[in-house]
């Protein structure tokens, strides 16, 4: 087994990696300024061959969703993975990008885009059947080897994961069933570094809606997250939300981890 080391982890939902491409700063820019070791995205938004990403020193995995302009996720890795990992077995999500896991010597690193559950809870079932598989699945690879899994979750798990809980009790991605699966995934062995290190602070959030000025009030919620097997939540050495970048309604969020 290798030496630990300390890692640098960056996840972030682009909302259009094409898009994000134009802004200023690009996403380039943003992966260079951040020097993270593994860079993970999504909903990328796009099929093979509709970009062509110029990262040096970076490998690039990639899940594309079949649907067109929809889901996807990414991750860049300076260390070339063992093998990848781009499905978990969730039949009526499964074709739509949503995973990209990779192993690398000491650890599994895991890209998700958790379904929403939408309007109403349109699409509630789908997405608890989602969270069992992945809790499974991640069950699975903790056997082997420490897990690291980032990326949007969709779920504000506390009141003190969004600015207005009150009112948004029962809706996507703060309802009774989206937060229970949240706490069974955290039960089955895995570690929320950020409230970790920062159990009690406030006016943390993620993603924040294009409407209604929430993020220049930040009204937001806290749905992106980093997790790590329980038993190397240890070696965490910081959990970090970039509420600085711009570039998309969510801003990234880092973790270093000595693996």
């Amino acid at each position: 087994m290798p030496e630990p080391r300390e890692l640098r982890l960056v996840s972030w939902n682009v909302n259009g990696l094409r898009a994000v491409m134009k802004k200023d700063p690009s996403f380039v820019d943003v992966v260079e300024a951040t020097d993270a070791d593994v860079f993970a995205i999504q909903e990328t938004k796009l099929q093979e061959g509709q970009i062509d990403l110029d990262l040096p020193g970076y490998h690039q995995t990639w899940s594309y969703a079949e649907r067109k302009g929809y889901s996807g996720t990414a991750v860049f890795s300076r260390e070339e993975p063992l093998r990848a990992i781009h499905h978990i077995g969730a039949p009526e999500a499964d074709d739509e990008g949503r995973v990209c896991a990779l192993e690398f010597p000491s650890y599994w690193f895991v890209d998700v885009y958790t379904p929403n559950a939408q309007n109403e809870l349109a699409r509630i079932d789908t997405r608890l059947a989602w969270d069992e598989c992945y809790r499974e699945f991640l069950a699975g690879l903790a056997a082997q080897k420490p897990v690291v899994t980032c990326g949007d979750f969709n779920v504000a798990h506390n009141e003190i994961d969004l600015k207005n809980p009150g009112p948004n009790r029962g809706n996507a991605g703060f309802s009774d069933e989206e937060r229970a699966s949240f706490t069974r995934l955290l039960e089955a062995g895995f570690t929320d570094t950020f409230r970790m290190l920062h159990p009690d602070v406030t006016g943390a959030y993620s993603w924040w809606s294009y409407r209604f000025n929430a993020r220049r009030n930040n009204a937001g919620w806290r749905i992106d997250y980093f997790l790590v097997s329980d038993d190397v939540a240890d070696r965490v050495t910081g959990a970090s939300i970039l509420s600085e970048v711009y570039g998309s309604d969510h801003c990234p969020v880092e973790l270093t981890i000595r693996l």
